[in-house]
């Protein structure tokens, strides 16, 4: 069991290069529209922690989902120490991170993002065993499994 454990991290942590490298090379304003890179500060080390993550951006604040829930080490960094940094499409500035659990906010936010990118989050619905388009209690009841963040950017 901890050996399969293992090999998800990795692949994880694997999917995490590619966006990485895109925004080094200078790409950061195409991948940029759906791809941010959210930097925490390790909760254990101190150091900094680099996530790509999708996004959606509304008002001026930036709003990301915790795939893995409370699992994913950069929700718990953040939870440890909310001050990020982000970098989007040309962008870079600090925010202070939101730690949300709420199933209602997180249902808000799904039907959004469900609004976005309907293929994507259909696909992601409907692997996880929902329509492709889940009502208002089936996003709830996915909700309940989830976390998201909203960055509000200091000035």
């Amino acid at each position: 069991m901890g050996d399969i454990r293992r090999l998800k991290r990795h692949l994880w942590r694997l999917m995490r290069i590619p966006p990485r490298i895109a925004y080094a090379i200078g790409l950061g304003p195409f991948i940029g529209r759906r791809i941010l890179l959210l930097t925490t500060t390790g909760r254990k080390s101190g150091l900094p922690r680099v996530t790509p993550l999708q996004y959606d951006e509304l008002n001026g604040v930036f709003y990301v989902g915790s795939a893995r829930g409370d699992k994913s080490d950069w929700y718990r960094n953040i939870l440890a120490d909310p001050k990020v940094e982000v970098r989007v499409k040309s962008r870079c500035f600090v925010g202070m991170a939101e730690a949300i659990s709420d199933v209602e906010r997180i249902a808000d936010f799904l039907e959004v993002r469900l609004e976005h990118n309907p293929v994507m989050m259909g696909n992601l619905f409907q692997i996880m065993g929902f329509p492709r388009k889940p009502d208002r209690t089936q996003l709830k009841e996915y909700a309940a499994h989830r976390t998201m963040v909203i960055i509000h950017p200091q000035t």
